[in-house]
């Protein structure tokens, strides 16, 4: 990316940025600060007239792209689009994601497989589609990933698979990357105040396990504060980003997070249990429920 220039001195200015998962929360929230640093923003989602809303309260230009991150085909007709309609992008932000709750043992298969398939498969279908672009314009990926990949919980066991399958996808993606001057960075991030946690507060299993992590750590933070500082990220190409900021002090020590995990569980599981039977919860938030009705690039068309 060019040196800082335009609104704000930002080096996105005039820029064209890629959001999936932009049509409500986190997505929603980076999709603005973009715009407002002075990014043309092309918004990816499976929900057509939430990204219209969105793209109509943002500030700048942008467009709009329904598409599901898990369909091959359709990506990359999507990155044509952005191609043509917008220009090349810069910068690709790989937030589409979804999530379920409850024990692995009576998940149904195929919302635990679309959590994965989501997450993981689809970030990585969204990074091949706009790679050509990255390579061409020296750009930067960024790849929200979780606190649930440094360490797990139960009862969320394909959330956090899939989030720890992206930290390793995008590892892998900075060593390959380095030298063709395409920066990949990792997102780190706890609770966020969107509607997939607010449905998984509604569920009894998933609130209580949050009630009983350290109180740092089951704070909800408002999606603008998160992705003001994912966008500081993308400015300045970081290889990674935490937010809160405390969870990097997690890294050097997150070999014991699962140890110490499945001690706290052996009693807090039970008794949790005593009092509400665990129940999958299927796929949590608004975004959830596109997830669930587009089953993937196999659905009747």
């Amino acid at each position: 990316m060019p040196p800082a220039g335009g609104r704000g001195g930002s080096p996105l200015a005039g820029r064209v940025a890629v959001v999936t998962g932009a049509a409500r929360g986190l997505g929603a929230a980076v999709s603005a600060a973009l715009s407002e640093r002075g990014a043309t923003v092309a918004l990816l989602g499976l929900n057509g007239p939430a990204l219209e809303r969105v793209a109509r309260s943002l500030p700048g230009r942008s467009g709009c792209w329904e598409v599901d991150v898990t369909d091959d085909a359709a990506m990359d007709r999507a990155a044509a689009g952005v191609r043509e309609q917008l220009g090349p992008p810069s910068v690709l932000v790989a937030n589409a994601g979804v999530a379920e709750g409850g024990p692995f043992a009576g998940s149904d298969p195929a919302t635990w497989r679309r959590v994965v398939e989501v997450n993981l498969t689809g970030s990585a279908i969204s990074a091949r589609a706009f790679l050509p672009d990255l390579l061409a314009t020296h750009g930067y990926h960024l790849q929200i990933a979780s606190l649930a990949a440094m360490g797990t919980s139960p009862m969320m066991s394909a959330y956090c698979a899939s989030k720890a399958g992206v930290e390793a996808f995008a590892h892998a993606l900075q060593a390959e990357l380095a030298h063709r001057h395409v920066g990949v960075g990792i997102a780190y991030l706890n609770w966020i105040d969107t509607d997939m946690v607010r449905d998984a507060d509604r569920h009894t299993v998933l609130r209580e396990l949050r009630a009983h992590m350290p109180r740092p750590a089951r704070r909800v933070h408002p999606a603008p504060t998160v992705a003001a500082r994912l966008v500081k990220a993308v400015e300045r190409r970081s290889p990674a980003v935490y937010v809160p900021g405390w969870l990097r002090a997690v890294q050097p020590v997150r070999a014991a997070l699962p140890p110490l995990v499945t001690r706290l569980s052996r009693t807090e599981v039970p008794r949790i249990a005593d009092h509400h039977p665990f129940r999958s919860t299927g796929l949590l938030g608004a975004g959830g429920r596109d997830a669930a009705a587009s089953d993937g690039p196999d659905r009747p068309r």
